[in-house]
């Protein structure tokens, strides 16, 4: 994982960072290599192993879970990070990462109750392992929009494959 995951003694300092606006985007490259066929490339030769973890389905609930719920980030400061601030950083904001007039009506209906407990076995990665494997989130999505069209629907993909559309991104 690149950066790696950081000591927990840089856990509150991270945190407020975030808070305060000198850290002002948390996303993934989401990177789903298997550790059965593909980080054992490695086993004899480091440089050989895959970089970076899952992450894509984790993301929003353990931010949610571990800032907002742990009143360490507002609500509306965790919209920012996952959306707005990455929208603007790729130069596809407002079409991404607002609600509004013109925008692509790309929208999550977020629980804050619902609880998941994070696993392989049960998430929808193609990927053989869970980097937080058996730990219990609090708050996830019921329902995800993609251009105004249901694509998941109570932790259930319902979309259709392919279904996705390259954006050519605004310069900056």
């Amino acid at each position: 994982m690149s950066p790696p995951l950081r000591p927990r003694a840089a856990h509150e300092r991270l945190w407020r960072g975030l808070a305060h606006n000198d850290l002002q985007v948390v996303a993934t490259d989401h990177c789903p290599f298997r550790m059965k066929d593909q980080k054992t490339l490695g086993r004899d030769d480091f440089t050989k192993i895959p970089g970076g973890a899952p992450g894509i389905e984790t993301r929003m609930s353990l931010l949610y879970d571990s800032g907002v719920r742990s009143e360490r980030l507002s609500l509306s400061r965790w919209v920012e990070v996952t959306a707005t601030n990455p929208a603007r950083l790729f130069g596809l904001y407002p079409r991404k990462g607002a609600i509004a007039p013109g925008s692509d009506a790309d929208v999550v209906v977020w629980n804050p109750q619902r609880e998941i407990t994070w696993s392989a076995s049960t998430h929808h990665m193609r990927v053989d392992y869970n980097p937080y494997e058996g730990r219990l989130v609090k708050g996830a999505p019921d329902l995800v929009l993609s251009r105004g069209r249901a694509v998941i629907d109570g932790g259930k993909f319902v979309g259709r494959a392919g279904a996705g559309q390259f954006l050519k991104r605004a310069p900056r």
